[in-house]
């Protein structure tokens, strides 16, 4: 079981404070979309992408997970009751999922002409069925990472770091999701998704190579092996589901309408190392909208302009830079610049996803 199941949300009395209300309006709006008075058909795989996200990284949930974790499951059930009326706050994920409105919305208008059904799917992990959510998955302490296979998942994203782990090593496209340091607009109209390139989308062949050997002979390598293309990482199928929908808007001459923009944003330089990761990509018939190389700069300012509402990055120190812009960050634990896995004591309670 998943702690933090969603709450229908109640309407504060005369006496909640003021500065809640922002909260619990925001709330309430996403808890009203989440029940269409037309339940969509639901489309082919092919034909979308399903991101899976989990309850702690959908809403602020501190204080249930303390609950859980130091009084156990018995009592986090007996609190949830108690305030089930009570809405939570967004959490790092919300401002991802909120903003699929808009892109739904063009996706809907051009559905027709593309033979499509809806653009992007969600698969709440929860652990109360309450809440009218087309998919959910309870799992009663277990991990749910077995059932997102049968989900078709795409992507999943969580506050787990430990979850996230065991999704990749099952070779699924995951990553721990944090909130930004401040709040920044983002685009209403348009899911921009940015992209680092090696250990997200590539394999961590490179980045090897400098841990061992140094920059220079990290050039050297790129220059002698630049027509090679690179093997996959973890995020690359992702990148692939999300082209398969821009390329439906491209093949009607509609590139500029397209509601979906990528990024490719990597630390390598343009002049010695940029061109594998281009042939590389276009050797698996992928693209992004844009490849920024930064030979080594931070990528945090460059995200402030992009304003992506996702940026996906396996160095925390990347993380945290984009965090400190306004960027909502996720980060990919993959590759050599990972640090070794702790192991929990035997009597460690199970984390929430």
């Amino acid at each position: 079981m998943e702690p933090g199941a969603p709450r229908e949300p109640r309407e504060p009395g005369p006496g909640a404070e003021t500065a809640a209300a922002p909260h619990w309006e925001e709330a309430k709006t996403f808890y009203d979309n989440l029940a269409p008075k037309k339940k969509p058909k639901s489309p082919k795989p092919q034909n979308a992408v399903t991101i899976a996200v989990s309850s702690r990284a959908l809403f602020r949930m501190e204080e249930e997970q303390r609950i859980y974790t130091e009084q156990g499951v018995e009592e986090y059930v007996r609190y949830q009751l108690e305030h089930e009326n009570e809405p939570f706050s967004p959490g790092p994920a919300f401002p991802f999922v909120k903003n699929q409105d808009g892109v739904h919305w063009t996706w809907r208008d051009h559905s027709e002409a593309l033979r499509v059904g809806p653009g992007i799917t969600w698969v709440l992990s929860t652990s109360s069925p309450d809440l009218f959510i087309e998919r959910f998955c309870m799992t009663g302490g277990n991990s749910p990472i077995c059932y997102l296979k049968a989900y078709h998942t795409n992507l999943y994203l969580s506050a787990d770091a430990e979850k996230v782990r065991e999704a990749i090593d099952e070779g699924i496209a995951a990553a721990t999701i944090f909130s930004p340091s401040r709040d920044v607009a983002v685009s209403q109209s348009q899911l921009r998704v940015a992209f680092d390139g090696d250990a997200v989308l590539f394999s961590d062949e490179s980045e090897r190579i400098v841990k061992a050997h140094g920059l220079d002979r990290f050039f050297e390598h790129e220059k002698a092996h630049e027509n090679k293309p690179l093997a996959q990482g973890p995020l690359k199928g992702f990148l692939e589901a999300l082209g398969r929908l821009q390329k439906k808007f491209y093949s009607k001459g509609l590139r500029l309408e397209c509601p979906i923009r990528t990024y490719l944003v990597t630390a390598r330089s343009a002049a010695s190392s940029g061109a594998r990761a281009l042939k590389t990509l276009r050797s698996w018939g992928l693209e992004t909208d844009e490849a920024l190389f930064l030979a080594g700069a931070p990528k945090g300012p460059l995200l402030e302009k992009i304003r992506p509402h996702i940026f996906f990055d396996d160095q925390m120190f990347h993380v945290a830079g984009a965090q400190e812009m306004g960027t909502v960050a996720a980060h990919v634990p993959y590759g050599v610049a990972q640090t070794p896995r702790r192991t929990a004591p035997p009597n460690e309670a199970p984390s929430a996803q």
